[in-house]
């Protein structure tokens, strides 16, 4: 296991990455992610008339709730004190798509690249939720890091 991989051990357990020795630098990571939908969901969602409430704004709380548990998803990933967590929205009417963009930063030893996939992923999952009894023909795709600054790795830009 010594191709440059540090998530094993010497004898191939999986392990949490030593990031004791690393130094403190600012990290963002930017993802995004969308969701198609049929012009009755659109509609609602854009009315406010979705009878389970107020979509966008339900799932922008958990898209930051799922922000801050990451750790508890994601094996081996690293508990971080998030500074500041957004997700913001692009409705595309034209082609059914709500785009979501979850924004992570941290001051840490490592990044917030998982903490933003995670957020974009379960705000398209409420989405998804909220919206089921209009219509289950829902497709949520790509989903990707956009962009990430910060650490040993350097920025990153899609």
């Amino acid at each position: 296991m010594s191709q440059g991989f540090n998530h094993f051990d010497e004898n191939g357990n999986a392990v949490m990455v030593d990031v004791s020795g690393k130094s403190v630098t600012y990290r963002t990571a930017i993802a995004t992610g969308e969701i198609h939908v049929g012009e009755a969901i659109m509609a609602a969602v854009k009315e406010g008339s979705v009878k389970k409430g107020d979509v966008l704004g339900v799932a922008r709380v958990a898209g930051i709730m799922g922000v801050k548990r990451t750790s508890e998803l994601i094996p081996m990933c690293h508990p971080l004190p998030i500074q500041k967590c957004s997700v913001d929205y692009e409705l595309d009417e034209a082609n059914g798509i709500i785009r979501a963009f979850c924004t992570v930063k941290t001051e840490g030893k490592t990044g917030v690249e998982m903490e933003a996939l995670t957020g974009v992923q379960v705000t398209l999952l409420t989405i998804y939720d909220m919206c089921k009894a209009i219509d289950k023909h829902m497709v949520m795709s790509n989903v990707h890091l956009v962009e990430k600054t910060g650490g040993k790795s350097g920025d990153f830009r899609f």
